[in-house]
């Protein structure tokens, strides 16, 4: 993949801020430039919420987080950067003058995207030198979690600089989306302002009060629109005939006068009180930075969940967060935190640093049984990626399956708690692995959990367990040797129901 090397961003509020976290826990070094008194404060907020909502989102390997910088003009946060992004406020003069100073100090080969929500490209492009590298980058918030970007270029930008942006953002987890045409708000605020504007009608009617309007889209077409967007989502709703029978039946009510969307409400003082005050009953018993854990959370369950979609291989979100995993599975890249890039073969391995997800916890607020043995199979998957056992060893037909497993549940993990794994290898032949994994809570090194498990190796294509190649088997022996002049784990060879 085409990857960003030196990111710049310009502006560093809640989208610009967003845009930083999102390169950085990507591994991209970032400059940041903005002349706010509060700037570090703002985006260290900003980056303290992103990477906790990493921690609950991905056991894959992240690279070791990018360095920020914070610069004293445009030119100096531009210098060597391939990726510059600008977010500052809404106001074509001031959009210009800074797009202006990044055109004329940035490389004429940087990408230059802008995260204006509504201006036209074409407009900003006004008096570029080098306007064919300057395009639209919407996002959505926070941009950090959320993996699509509207790419719109205006009459100046070259197709090729739309396909190179949408190439660069696949490393980092998002998904870039050309737009053939430039128009006011593009696509997704297109959508927005029209479900926006009834809204507001029907605050202004009284037909219902802002808790009752989130309430109908968050229980369901809002779930639904998560997973399929719309027009999918209408297909099956016209049955076996599909679309077709859908816009037959559906179709005409489009000219009964249900909406409102073509008047514009007026906000006057009374409607902005009253929003406002409805706003206010709803969550405002809650500050700005806990509601932004609450969203980050319950993306992170909605992405998890959709990952699983497909066979494994995810829908909508999801299946862009598998993608973003695989990749940095590939990249080999050590987690941020993880304790050691190549463990000591002396003692047993720490091969997984996590922390439990909201998508992980049960109605008691404790991680799940199921959990447990996802984290146990990341463990042995890491093993396995040490011994030369990665993905391409396995997309060439042969791999380690796990045939036997015996847990122990000893404690308890909770939500937000950060866990670690060890693993000792038992036993090992040309065919089989044995070995003995723990859980342990990350601030006290209480043991939670323990697995003894059984791996064999197998040719995946004939359905049969074959000896492992010799390269493997080396590395494989290194530490078994190694780990024999350990002692045994607490626990190995219990079994279940066997008395203390």
């Amino acid at each position: 993949m085409t990857s960003i090397s030196q990111a710049a961003c310009i502006g560093g509020g809640v989208i610009g801020g967003a845009w930083a976290a999102r390169f950085l826990l990507a591994g991209i070094d970032v400059n940041m430039f903005d002349p706010h008194p509060e700037a570090e404060r703002i985006v260290g907020e900003v980056l303290a919420n992103a990477e906790r909502a990493y921690a609950m989102l991905t056991m894959a390997p992240l690279p070791p987080k990018g360095k920020i910088t914070f610069c004293k003009s445009v030119e100096e946060a531009v210098e060597g950067a391939d990726w510059i992004q600008e977010s500052v406020p809404e106001r074509l003069e001031l959009k210009l003058d800074v797009i202006t100073q990044i055109d004329a100090a940035a490389h004429p080969k940087a990408l230059i995207g802008s995260s204006t929500s509504g201006l036209m490209p074409t407009d900003l492009q006004r008096d570029m030198k080098h306007p064919e590298r300057m395009f639209v980058a919407h996002p959505y918030n926070p941009v950090y979690l959320l993996p699509l970007a509207e790419l719109v270029g205006g009459q100046k930008t070259s197709a090729e600089t739309l396909k190179a942006a949408q190439e660069k953002l696949a490393p980092i987890g998002m998904k870039g989306v050309i737009i053939k045409k430039e128009i006011e708000a593009f696509v997704g605020d297109r959508l927005l302002e029209a479900v926006w504007r009834e809204g507001l009608w029907l605050i202004h009617d009284d037909i219902c009060d802002t808790e009752t309007l989130d309430d109908v889209i968050r229980y369901s077409f809002g779930m639904r629109w998560a997973q399929m967007g719309m027009f999918e989502t209408y297909r099956i709703a016209g049955g076996e005939a599909g679309m077709h029978h859908f816009l037959a039946q559906f179709g005409p009510c489009l000219s009964w006068p249900w909406t409102k969307l073509t008047d514009v409400v007026d906000l006057d003082d009374a409607l902005v009180d009253k929003i406002a005050a409805q706003s206010d009953a709803q969550s405002g018993a809650r500050g700005i930075r806990e509601l932004e854990r609450i969203r980050d959370e319950n993306l992170v369950g909605i992405m998890q969940a959709l990952k699983g979609g497909d066979a494994g291989r995810g829908w909508g979100a999801g299946k862009i967060l598998a993608e973003f995993e695989k990749h940095l599975w590939a990249q080999g890249g050590v987690r941020s935190g993880a304790k050691q890039a190549t463990p000591d073969h002396a003692a047993p391995l720490r091969l997984i640093d996590t922390q439990v997800s909201a998508a992980w916890v049960d109605y008691n607020g404790h991680m799940t049984e199921h959990r447990y043995l996802q984290v146990f199979g990341d463990t042995s998957d890491a093993l396995l990626r040490l011994i030369g056992v990665d993905f391409a060893y396995v997309e060439a037909g042969q791999s380690y399956y796990t045939v036997e497993t015996h847990i122990r549940h000893l404690g308890e993990a909770r939500l937000g708690q950060r866990l670690y794994s060890t693993l000792q290898i038992l036993a090992s032949d040309e065919k089989r692995i044995r070995f003995f994994s723990t859980i342990f809570n990350a601030e006290t090194d209480e043991a939670l959990a323990t697995a003894e498990q059984l791996m064999l190796h197998v040719d995946s294509k004939a359905g049969k367990s074959i000896p492992a190649p010799t390269e493997v088997l080396a590395r494989l022996a290194a530490i078994t040797e190694a780990h024999a002049e350990l002692p045994l784990p607490e626990g190995v060879g219990r079994s279940v129901g066997q008395k203390r």
